[in-house]
């Protein structure tokens, strides 16, 4: 252990250097001996280091976001070439390199922050082991561990004999009460992290093995983490538990202002987006209007979420523009339709009459005029111009029934024959 930590002693030292930086400070408030100065020493360095490391966490996010992406993609894949290896490892390859993404850029960012966390759990350790390192000389070590954190010294453990705890000014039911209970709020405070991110911020349209495996984390984390924490000591303890509080407050944060396509995070967060457009009739900031740009550009690609976000803006007379800003449209003039075209105002469509029932268009013929022809005679042979002393060219009377009929609407003159039914 020493041997790694003479290694890590370009870490080690500045880790050190700062704790005792917030002692000084944190001293001079509560006193230098107290817990509180050692407690938020280390609260105050196990901030610090994350809030360096938010660049790293915001890639982390967009390169685990890029895998989820591709995860149909790559089950199609293991699919068609499941007893082709090398095949498969060759398309998987073309596949990263088609879409710029890495499967080892989410792993970075973790391992990026490994050396920072291992010198800082490392620090903790030697203070409980009455060790010296870095810039902690003998009085601040032994000032360290007259700390007492809720009557939990700074470097007692769970597992200690009756006799070290009593060598620290304590008994072993306060140290055991302390670290259990910060056991427990570590634990849920892990697997709480990990849920909300599996059932708030994951595309509920996917299903892959990548999800089945992140919801098998989500309870093996909270075990491991109890597990070890028996051996932790109460500094540690401290550092872990202020570790997961952070991690979930930024994966909140996270969620809230920038969900995942196809999430139920991004459904809620386009319901709020869209209530507020509607309401001032416009974007308030660049952000926002970055993101209603990239829903205007996806066209024909939009998500359900997406698609009911356009939706309402049209529905509340306003039109989103391919620059992201929102406008107000008269009668859905200029709103963006579903496929991402801009439709317009166009002049109403010509409405084709109404045809009339059968009884009316009788009662119409009938009231015009006795010589004007009508649709139900012939106007080139009205009955009126036959010579009336032509009685070898007169009809039966029983034509007249054959009369009646075709003003009945009827057509004249010879009929098509019926076509024979189909037996």
């Amino acid at each position: 252990m020493d041997t790694i930590a003479s290694l890590f002693s370009f870490i080690t030292t500045p880790v050190s250097w700062v704790i005792v930086q917030f002692h000084s400070v944190y001293g001079s408030l509560f006193g230098p001996d107290t817990g509180w100065a050692w407690g938020l020493s280390i609260v105050s360095l196990v901030i610090l280091i994350r809030i360096c490391l938010i660049p790293l966490f915001v890639k982390q996010i967009k390169a685990t976001r890029a895998m989820q992406t591709l995860q149909p993609e790559m089950k199609k894949i293991q699919e068609r070439y499941k007893n082709d290896k090398q095949r498969q490892s060759e398309e998987m390859m073309k596949l990263y390199k088609e879409t710029g993404t890495n499967p080892l850029s989410s792993c970075l960012p973790i391992l990026a922050q490994s050396p920072f966390f291992f010198a800082l759990y490392h620090v903790l350790n030697s203070i409980a082991s009455n060790d010296t390192i870095g810039v902690i000389n003998e009085r601040l070590l032994e000032s360290a561990q007259k700390a007492h954190i809720f009557g939990a010294p700074l470097a007692a453990k769970f597992t200690d004999s009756p006799e070290k705890v009593e060598a620290l000014n304590s008994t072993l039911l306060d140290v055991r009460v302390v670290t259990a209970i910060m056991i427990v709020l570590m634990s849920l405070s892990q697997f709480y992290t990990q849920r909300q991110l599996m059932t708030k911020n994951v595309d509920t349209t996917v299903k892959t093995p990548f999800m089945q495996q992140q919801k098998m984390l989500m309870y093996v984390f909270p075990v491991i983490f109890a597990v070890f924490g028996i051996n932790f000591p109460v500094g540690v303890l401290v550092y872990w538990l202020t570790t997961n509080v952070w991690t979930m407050g930024q994966q909140m944060y996270v969620i809230h202002n920038n969900p995942t396509p196809g999430s139920k995070a991004q459904a809620a967060y386009l319901e709020r987006l869209s209530k507020h457009i509607a309401k001032h009739g416009k974007t308030r900031n660049r952000r926002e209007r970055a993101i209603v740009k990239a829903i205007v550009a996806k066209g024909r690609d939009r998500n359900e979420y997406e698609r009911k976000f356009i939706n309402g803006l049209n529905k509340a007379g306003l039109a989103a523009q391919t620059d992201g800003i929102v406008i107000k449209s008269e009668n859905g003039a200029d709103a963006q339709a579903e496929d991402g075209t801009t439709t317009t105002t166009a002049a109403p469509k010509r409405q084709q009459p109404k045809r009339q029932p059968k009884s009316k268009r009788h009662h119409s013929g009938a009231a015009k005029p006795a010589g004007e022809p009508t649709s139900l005679t012939k106007a080139d042979d009205p009955q009126d111009a036959k010579p009336s002393g032509n009685k070898g060219n007169a009809k039966p009377a029983g034509n007249a029934s054959t009369r009646s009929k075709a003003q009945s609407g009827q057509r004249k003159g010879p009929q098509r024959p019926k076509s024979p039914s189909k037996k």
